[in-house]
């Protein structure tokens, strides 16, 4: 089932790339308590996700903090080794948002937003989404109908409807 406005986010780890490798996030901790924008890719370093969906979260960063919100989470369907080198190389990292990875896609799953588009290349990777979340709890919820298009997704759009 695919999440909505009003539920709760499942469980679930996902992982950082630490100072000594890999480290476990939890999705409960990361969340408990907190306001937290959590945006979702199909993958680091393709086309629309690297020239404009990062982008626009890396533009909006400041202007979250200015909202109240805790935390600004990137997550996609590669391991935390990709994720750490993309952040870096995009300069999402540099602006402070945490770039996440869902090793498995078990968490990607758990929401509802996997898909596998073989002519791509893509098996089992996220949809493309935004959302903003209290204590857990889904908010605000813009999800794309093709994963090669970043417009209801976009940080300006989630700020917006903040």
């Amino acid at each position: 089932m695919t999440i909505s406005v009003g539920d709760a986010l499942p469980g679930g780890t996902l992982l950082k790339l630490g100072e000594k490798g890999p480290e476990q996030v939890s999705v409960e901790e990361l969340t408990k308590g907190r306001k937290v924008v959590l945006f979702a890719l199909p993958g680091a370093y393709t086309g629309t996700c690297t020239t404009a969906h990062v982008p626009s979260f890396i533009r909006t960063k400041q202007a979250f903090d200015g909202k109240g919100v805790d935390a600004v989470v990137c997550v996609s369907v590669n391991d935390p080794f990709v994720m750490g080198a993309w952040g870096e190389s995009t300069g999402a990292t540099g602006a402070g948002i945490a770039m996440l990875g869902d090793a498995d896609g078990a968490f990607t799953k758990a929401m509802g937003m996997d898909f596998t588009a073989p002519p791509a290349g893509l098996y089992g990777r996220s949809k493309r989404y935004a959302l903003y979340a209290e204590d857990g709890v889904v908010k605000v919820l813009n999800v794309e109908e093709s994963p090669g298009v970043c417009e209801l997704s976009a940080g300006e759009m989630l700020l917006d409807a903040i």
